[in-house]
């Protein structure tokens, strides 16, 4: 690719938002050879928040907000629902062809937002392995498939996760559940990013946590100024990739090769 035509990787977080929550950032001091700055964040910093905000943590340590017992409840009343949008639409709803839509309509956006049945505890279990390795463990190129919650319609595109263990790895397979669980829920782009970034922190305590996501957002596409070609990239860099330049520039390169 053109570097002048490469996407810049920004932020998903306001700056100066005063959050000054106690959750650990992923950095403890010592623990890896690389260079860490004490200072503020650098200029060139492509980074989310230093520290998860408070709302964003106590979203990682929710219980499930549903069961399939839930579904099964609530399955009749989201096909009603799907069989009132499609009469307000002018359809007729008792033609061959929408005769059962409502009922699969409503058991596909169940199934669209199946990480609202799950939680990360769960999925981590047995997956966390102690190692003595401090190097840099990236995941990349992982497909995601989410809700825009302002139009419910599709968000799609790839994850790139990065991080630098502090003695415990994660099995690399969890990393795709992680970006899983939280993708299929309705969505903003930039809360998707930092809760994968914090469930990674809170679950391992790394050195530094970085994510990336690019995705194509439908209602960009299908409606409103309609931009076929146009992606969103963000970004949440946490502990040592927010620190240290080298780390985060090291990062950033891996994923773009």
């Amino acid at each position: 690719m053109d570097p002048s035509k490469r996407p810049q990787y920004a932020s998903n977080d306001k700056k100066g938002n005063g959050d000054n929550s106690s959750v650990m950032n992923g950095h403890l001091e010592g623990s890896v050879k690389r260079p860490v700055s004490a200072t503020s964040q650098p200029p060139c910093a492509e980074s989310g928040s230093q520290r998860p905000s408070s709302a964003v943590v106590e979203s990682w340590r929710e219980e499930r907000t549903r069961s399939v017992e839930d579904n099964e409840m609530s399955l009749p009343s989201l096909a009603a629902a799907y069989t009132t949008i499609l009469r307000g639409l002018g359809e007729d709803t008792q033609r061959q062809g929408l005769l059962k839509t409502p009922w699969r309509a409503a058991t596909a956006m169940q199934f669209f937002t199946k990480g609202y049945q799950e939680k990360i505890v769960d999925v981590l279990n047995d997956a966390i392995f102690d190692e003595d390795h401090d190097e840099m463990v990236i995941v990349k190129d992982i497909d995601m498939f989410s809700m825009c919650e302002h139009h419910l319609v599709p968000i799609f595109g790839k994850v790139h996760i990065g991080y630098l263990p502090n003695k415990r790895v994660l099995g690399l397979s969890k990393l795709a559940r992680i970006v899983e669980i939280y993708s299929r829920r309705l969505q903003v782009q930039e809360r998707l990013t930092k809760q994968i970034a914090v469930a990674i922190t809170e679950a391992l305590h790394p050195t530094g946590v970085g994510v990336v996501i690019e995705a194509t957002h439908m209602c960009m596409v299908m409606r409103g100024v309609q931009k076929m070609n146009s992606k969103t990239v963000t970004s949440t860099m946490l502990g040592v990739f927010r620190e240290d330049p080298k780390t985060r520039d090291e990062f950033l390169t891996l994923i773009r090769s």
